[in-house]
């Protein structure tokens, strides 16, 4: 019987653009655009310039692209910046099994390493791919062997490992070292900590997105890892679905800039708001009922991004004022308008066992909104908008890009960006993408 980690390291080794169904073509530039999206809206945010700046300073070469840094640095520091900025604004994608983000560790990763070693966009859209497949597994397994409930970054080096030893054509066997090497010197993160004390370190993916792009580099030169969790015996099925089942096509994209625990309550709200056609002054109270996990949120008035996103008052205060909860609502200089922070105050959060039972399988809420009148206006259980089973538009996703990325860049260079994503299987030389994400 194989070693299950050769299975996996084959899996990384053999794998192929060519001849996947259109379904999985589509779905990864899908990917691509959207977390450009998050990292461009999130270059705006405190934690991304320090991000760029360190890696400017302490990784000073040239091989890699520092996203709206204005400089470059090794495949390493790329990587470290640019997988800071893509959760910056905590609207990148996630999977719902791994409680966590893998595309804001995957695709910095493969862009970075891509750039450095010259690979083209059908190498670049393999190693995503690889990426989420393997980071996902890895997440699950990683959930299921430790009692502590460890953040993206912990299971996402297993994912940048994968990507770097996909675009640096390692063979079998150091890709099984690689493999090994990122999952044993991963960070911990541990994630209620910072649910608890909302802070830059946050899923701790800039951490975990170098460690793995580091372990495949020594692994290249000849490091040696342990065997990694996928060599369980008891993960022989998880490891098994590589290649016959898809991950990424259960992915889940974020239509707000903030924890995913709190969207099935903005989506509450924002339902009966739209139904029931009540003014912001006419709401005397907001009850939401949801999983314990999502109670556990912050609920005061944020002082920092960070405090704003790790929040589920704020994010639905803004939601009902704005309409809308992206960089205009949760960056730091935007968190002092009254009008929402007045409206945060008549916010109760409730715990309710109903929502336990399927989570993270699926995320719920439900919202009472009572008026000044007294009347009660509920929302109904309302799932997460943008899971796989309750999906964004493709047209939404182009939208939300355009929204993101249009802060920072000029629709000419938007629309380009969009025209290479869908080309990427044909483009031997990227410059232009990195020119244009510069």
């Amino acid at each position: 019987m194989q070693d299950l980690n050769m299975q996996v390291s084959n899996f990384i080794k053999k794998f192929s653009y060519d001849h996947l169904p259109q379904q999985i073509q589509r779905q990864v530039k899908l990917c691509v655009l959207d977390l450009l999206g998050a990292v461009l809206g999130g270059s705006q945010t405190k934690v991304a310039q320090i991000a760029r700046e360190f890696a400017r300073v302490f990784w000073p070469e040239n091989e890699a692209t520092i996203i709206m840094g204005g400089a470059k640095s090794n495949c390493i520091g790329a990587t470290f910046a640019n997988a800071f900025q893509a959760n910056a604004i905590d609207i990148d994608d996630g999977f719902r099994l791994v409680k966590g983000h893998p595309g804001a560790l995957v695709i910095p990763a493969a862009l970075a390493v891509a750039e450095a070693k010259g690979r083209t966009g059908k190498e670049l859209l393999e190693a995503i791919i690889v990426g989420y497949e393997v980071g996902t597994r890895a997440g699950i397994i990683w959930h299921d062997h430790y009692p502590l409930y460890h953040a993206s970054g912990a299971w996402g080096s297993v994912a940048t490992a994968a990507v770097t030893a996909k675009l640096l054509n390692l063979d079998v066997s150091q890709i099984y070292n690689a493999l090994g090497i990122a999952e044993y010197q991963a960070p911990i993160n541990p994630m209620m900590r910072c649910i608890d004390y909302p802070a830059m370190v946050k899923d701790g993916i800039g951490w975990g997105a170098q460690a793995g792009v580091t372990s495949a580099l020594m692994a290249l030169h000849g490091f040696t890892g342990v065997p990694s969790l996928f060599g369980l015996e008891k993960y022989r099925d998880i490891v098994k679905t590589l290649g016959a089942k898809y991950n990424i096509l259960q992915l889940y994209f974020k239509p707000y800039a903030c924890c995913r625990w709190a969207q099935p309550a903005i989506a509450g709200a924002l339902k009966i708001m739209q139904e029931s056609s009540l003014q912001v002054e006419q709401i005397k109270s907001i009850d939401v009922y949801t999983f314990k996990e999502s109670a556990r949120l912050w609920c005061k008035p944020p002082r920092t991004t960070e405090e704003a996103q790790y929040n589920i008052s704020y994010p639905i205060a803004a939601a009902v004022h704005d309409g809308e909860v992206g960089p205009k609502q949760v960056l730091d200089d935007k968190l002092s308008n009254k009008k929402i922070l007045e409206l945060l105050t008549k916010i109760r959060i409730i715990a309710d066992e109903r929502f336990d039972k399927s989570f993270p399988q699926i995320a719920q809420s439900e919202v009472c909104i009572a008026d000044t009148t007294g009347r009660l206006f509920w929302s109904g259980v309302q799932q997460a908008k943008g899971d796989f089973d309750n999906p964004l538009t493709e047209a939404e996703i182009h939208e939300k890009f355009y929204w993101l990325a249009g802060q920072v860049k000029p629709s000419d260079h938007l629309k380009d960006l969009v025209n290479i994503v869908y080309d990427l299987e044909n483009i031997k030389d990227l410059t232009r993408l990195y020119s244009l994400l510069n």
